[in-house]
């Protein structure tokens, strides 16, 4: 077996679908369907299991894919370190975000980051969900991701950097627009926008109402934070939604109510292992924490407070 029969055999558990596979890959089926085929006769067992809508790994490919996607993600970190250590301050880093997370938590640490380290590529990818830039990580794809925290997973380290306190956002002339603060009681009677389905801020918001005893419909649901915003200032609805990092809203037709009652949300670095990333890589995710705790500890921003978390920061910081 080779180390690309590996690396389309991972692929193809992640995905699902020979035939997609194939297709990022630029490869015929066939072709993928023969990596597979040559792990098989290697290993003296059955590998993947057909189903109408794709594959599966069968008891035996689990057992292989776990172990090929730790190897392979360890060989590939390696090798760009060892590229990194060549070339000096040159290469590229991966970072898997949501659709709104550079915009408003990285900004300013991308600008400061390419004037430390011009030569250094940022290469960003946009996933669906904390679940799609975990995938990505395991699969040795990414050298970090930025995602909502929630329960622990296998594989992955989770790092804290905000907490994100959450806000009613309303058009100025709905009656709350004025209020100081929305209170448990007052969340039972709301249809709000609804988050993400299947997103870990939308699951951490249900748990939370659910924390007060509060359950609610909705009628209008969006792919994203911003887009929920933009849909309560359109007078579409009320918003139910983290407090964003540079999001205002003082003298426009929005207005942003807090919710204090509603644990605030926390958002962060995930890699598969902080003493194993790449000097650069670390350097970035450092930059944007530093960016984060000076919007943390400048004034009100938006409607709310953001605070910076207190996880204990990646081993071997530097200080410099």
């Amino acid at each position: 077996m080779t180390l690309d029969d590996l690396r389309v055999f991972v692929a193809v558990c992640r995905a699902g679908n020979l035939s997609a596979v194939a297709r990022d890959l630029g490869r015929t089926q066939s072709a993928v369907s023969q990596h597979v085929k040559r792990l098989e006769r290697e290993t003296g067992v059955s590998l993947l299991e057909r189903r109408p809508r794709g594959v599966v790994p069968t008891p035996a490919g689990a057992i292989l894919r776990a172990a090929a996607a730790d190897g392979l993600a360890g060989l590939d970190g390696a090798l760009r370190r060892l590229r990194d250590l060549a070339d000096g301050e040159t290469g590229s880093i991966r970072i898997a975000t949501g659709a709104t997370t550079v915009r408003h938590f990285m900004a300013d640490a991308v600008v400061a980051f390419r004037r430390r380290y011009p030569k250094v590529s940022l290469e960003f990818f946009t996933e669906s969900s904390s679940r799609g830039c975990f995938d990505a990580l395991g699969g040795g794809e990414l050298d970090l991701a930025w995602v909502t925290l929630g329960a622990p997973v296998r594989g992955v380290e989770q790092r804290g950097v905000l907490e994100l306190p959450w806000v009613l956002a309303v058009r100025a002339e709905d009656p709350l627009a004025g209020r100081a603060r929305v209170d448990a009681a007052e969340l039972r009677e709301l249809r709000p926008i609804r988050l993400p389905p299947n997103s870990t801020s939308a699951a951490h918001l249900d748990a939370a109402c659910a924390e007060l005893g509060v359950r609610f419909g909705s009628d209008t649901s969006v792919a994203d934070w911003d887009t929920a915003f933009l849909l309560a200032e359109l007078g579409v609805g009320r918003a139910l939604v983290p407090a964003l990092p540079g999001h205002t809203a003082p003298d426009g037709p929005l207005r942003l109510v807090p919710v204090p009652a509603l644990r605030p949300l926390s958002v962060g670095w995930a890699v598969r292992r902080w003493d194993a990333l790449a000097p650069l890589a670390r350097a970035f995710a450092e930059t944007v924490v530093d960016c984060c705790r000076g919007l943390a500890a400048a004034p009100e921003r938006a409607a709310g407070t953001l605070s910076p978390r207190t996880d204990p920061p990646p081993p071997g910081r530097s200080h410099a």
